[in-house]
C-alpha cells in the first residue's frame, strides 16, 4: 500500500503492530541469550516495555504524529525494564524528539527520526560497542536517511529499512565473537527486526488487517532472521565480551562524575561562566556536561582528577548529590562477564532529565522525614526477609524473569518518607531502571543507584551501611563492600553450547561466577564444588549459601559438608533464599 506520509493514526498502528509481532515471538528473543540459562530475558523485557508504550498510545493517541510520538517515548521511558528496554525506550524517545514538530511525517523526516532515534542511544553510551541492538538501529537509520532520497513512498521505504536491519543482524557475530562462538545473533537487535517487522507489515496490509492482528487475530508468523544454527570455534587469544574491545587501560579518564551546585549557598561570589568552567573541565576530562540556571548548576564529567573538579566547583556553590564511579573498576567487572552488552549506571548519565508522567506523588507522604530509606529486587521469599531484616523499606519482587520497571522504581521511591533513597538492583540487568528512575525525580527526590549485580552484593551493601553516617560515606562504605563479593550461582543449561572451550550439553547443572561460566556437569553436587573452588581463592573467610526453591536438603548439608572439610578456615552461613530457577546462590568474602 503506498503511502507518501505517515499521521498520528498511521504510526499508533504501526507501534501496536510492532508491539504485536514483538509479543509473538518474545520467547525467541529469549533464546538467543548468550548464556545457555534458563531465564534468559531480553525478549520478556523487551515485550514488555514495548507493551507499555503501546498501551499508553492505545490511550492518548492523535492525528499528529509528533504528539503520538511524544507519548509512545514517555510510556516507554517508564516501562523500560531491562538494558534491552532502557535502550530501546531511548530510540524512539530520540525519535519523538524529531516528530515532535510534525503532524504527518513524509520519507525524508522519517528516515530523520530514525537517526536522531539512533543519535540519541549513542550519546547516551559512554563506549558503544558494535553488535548489538544499537547496531542494528544504526545501519538501518543510516540505509534509511540515503534511501529516503530517492522515493516518497513511506511503504518502499520501510521495506528498505527492514531488509536493512535483518542485513545488520545476521552480521552481528561478525562483531561480537561471543555470539559468533555461541552461535547466535544478537538478541535485543533481533527484537528490534520484529518491531520493524511490524511497522511493515501495517504499511504494506493496511489498518483494517493491521487492527484485527492487534485485537487478537495473529497473523502467521513471520520468517525469524537468520540466526547461526551451530557454534563456530573462535580461537581462544579472541576476546569473548563486548566490553573486552576495550583494554581497561584506554579509559583515559576514568572517574564518572555527577553533582549539582547550589549557587544560593557556599561559593566565593565568582561569576559563573559556563563557557569557562567547561574549558576547565576539559584539562583533564571529557563527556561534560553543563546545565545551569539562576539557583542550579548540574555537572556530569569523567576526569582524572576528581578532586581539582570538586574544588573548581566549590568556587560558585555547595556542592550537593556527589555521584562519583571508577570506569575502569567497572570495566574489570564487565570483562568477567561475558554478556553480550551490560552497560552500567554511568552509561547513561548524559541523558538528560524528561519529567514524569507516573501519577503518584513525588513528594514524601509524610511530614517527619528518616534520613535514609532503601528499595531492593528480590527473587525468593527468603531473600525478601533477609532484606527487610536488614532495614529495607521496599522490596520489589524480580529478578531476571522479571525485571522491575522504571515506573515501578519511581512509585516505589515516591511511597518512602525519607530525605535520602538508595535503590539496590541486585541484577546488572535491572541497574539501569534504577538509574532511569533516579534520572526522572532528579531535582525532586535525593536517590543514590548502588550498582548492586548479584543478591550477595546487595546484603553485602545493607549490611555495610550506617544509620548515622553522612550519604557520601554510606555510598563509599557500600560501592566497597559490594566490591569485595564474589557472587556465584548453580542452575540448569538450556541448549547445547561451548563457552570459552568449555562444553556444555543441555540439562546440565552449570556454575556461574560473577557472569561467567566456570563449571559444567552432570551432577549437581560436582558443579557446586567446582564453583565453589573456583571461588575460594586468597585466603577468603566467609561462604555464604542461599538456597533456592528446588534445592534439596541432603545435597546442601553434604555440600557444606565438604565446604567444611575442603576449607576448615571458612566460616558457612546458609539461608534458605526461596530463589526460583537457581538452586543455589553463593557469596564469598574475605
Amino acid at each position: 500500500m503506498s503511502k507518501r506520509s505517515i499521521n498520528g493514526a498511521d504510526f499508533t498502528a504501526m507501534v501496536l503492530a510492532g508491539a504485536e509481532k514483538l509479543q509473538q515471538h518474545a520467547e525467541h528473543v529469549n533464546s538467543l541469550n548468550v548464556f545457555p540459562v534458563p531465564d534468559g530475558d531480553t525478549g520478556t523485557n523487551m515485550n514488555l516495555t514495548m507493551t507499555a508504550g503501546a498501551n499508553e498510545l492505545k490511550k492518548n493517541n492523535t492525528a499528529s504524529v509528533g504528539q503520538c510520538a511524544g507519548v509512545l517515548s514517555k510510556g516507554l521511558l517508564m516501562g523500560a525494564r531491562g538494558n534491552s528496554g532502557v535502550i530501546l525506550s531511548q530510540l524512539f524517545r530520540g525519535l519523538g524528539r524529531y516528530a515532535a514538530q510534525y503532524d504527518e511525517l513524509n520519507t525524508q523526516q522519517f528516515a530523520a527520526a530514525l537517526q536522531t532515534g539512533v543519535d540519541t542511544a549513542y550519546k547516551a553510551v559512554v563506549k558503544p560497542v558494535e553488535g548489538t541492538i544499537l547496531t542494528v538501529a544504526k545501519e538501518a537509520a543510516r540505509h534509511a536517511v540515503y534511501f529516503a532520497r530517492r522515493t516518497t513512498d513511506i511503504t518502499e521505504l520501510m521495506t528498505e529499512v527492514l531488509a536493512k536491519a535483518k542485513e545488520a543482524l545476521a552480521n552481528t557475530p561478525e562483531l561480537l565473537p561471543v555470539l559468533k562462538q555461541v552461535g547466535v545473533v544478537d538478541s535485543g537487535g533481533q527484537g528490534l527486526v520484529y518491531i520493524y517487522e511490524g511497522f511493515h507489515q501495517y504499511l504494506t496490509s493496511g489498518s483494517t488487517a493491521v487492527q484485527h492482528s492487534v485485537q487478537g487475530q495473529a497473523p502467521a508468523p513471520a520468517a525469524a532472521a537468520p540466526v547461526l544454527t551451530k557454534p563456530v570455534n573462535v580461537p581462544s587469544s579472541v576476546q569473548s565480551s563486548a566490553q573486552s574491545q576495550l583494554h581497561t587501560e584506554d579509559i583515559e579518564f576514568l572517574y564518572d562524575m555527577e553533582f549539582f551546585i547550589n549557587r544560593q549557598l557556599g561559593g566565593t561570589g565568582a561569576n559563573f561562566d559556563e563557557e569557562k568552567f567547561r574549558k576547565a573541565l576539559s584539562v583533564n576530562g571529557d563527556s561534560i556536561i553543563v546545565i545551569s540556571d539562576d539557583e542550579t548548576i548540574k555537572v556530569h564529567v569523567h576526569s582524572k582528577t576528581p578532586g581539582d573538579v570538586l574544588n573548581l566547583a566549590l568556587l560558585y556553590g555547595e556542592i550537593t548529590q556527589i555521584h562519583i564511579l571508577n570506569m575502569r573498576e567497572q570495566h574489570r567487572d564487565l570483562l568477567t562477564a561475558g554478556m553480550d552488552i551490560a552497560p552500567m549506571p554511568e552509561l547513561f548519565a548524559e541523558i538528560p532529565k524528561e519529567h514524569s508522567t507516573v501519577q503518584a506523588p513525588a513528594v514524601p507522604p509524610a511530614d517527619d522525614l528518616a534520613p535514609y530509606g532503601f528499595i531492593a529486587v528480590s527473587s525468593g521469599d527468603g531473600i525478601s526477609e533477609i532484606f527487610k531484616s536488614l532495614g529495607v523499606d521496599v522490596v520489589l519482587a524480580g529478578g531476571q524473569t522479571m525485571n522491575p520497571s522504571t515506573e515501578d522504581f519511581v512509585n516505589a521511591i515516591s511511597s518512602i518518607s525519607a530525605k535520602h533513597v538508595y535503590l539496590l538492583p541486585n541484577n546488572s540487568n535491572i541497574v539501569l531502571a534504577a538509574q532511569q528512575a533516579k534520572d526522572l525525580l532528579e531535582g525532586e527526590r535525593e536517590v543514590t543507584v548502588i550498582p548492586s549485580k548479584s543478591i550477595p552484593q546487595g546484603i553485602a551493601a545493607a549490611f555495610a551501611f550506617q544509620e548515622d553516617d553522612a550519604v557520601e560515606t554510606n555510598t563509599e562504605s557500600m560501592l566497597e563492600a559490594i566490591s569485595q563479593v564474589k557472587s556465584g550461582q548453580v542452575t540448569n543449561a538450556v541448549r547445547d553450547t561451548v563457552i570459552e572451550e568449555l562444553e556444555i550439553k543441555s540439562g546440565q547443572f552449570i556454575g556461574i561466577s560473577n557472569s561467567k561460566i566456570v563449571a559444567a556437569s552432570d551432577e549437581l553436587p560436582a558443579a557446586s564444588q567446582a564453583l565453589l573452588t573456583t571461588m575460594l581463592v586468597n585466603g577468603d573467610e566467609i561462604v555464604t549459601v542461599l538456597t533456592g526453591a528446588e534445592a534439596d536438603a541432603e545435597v546442601t548439608e553434604s555440600l557444606i559438608s565438604w565446604l567444611e572439610e575442603t576449607y576448615p578456615q571458612v566460616e558457612v552461613e546458609v539461608h534458605e533464599g526461596g530463589q526460583p530457577l537457581y538452586y543455589y546462590l553463593f557469596s564469598v568474602e574475605p
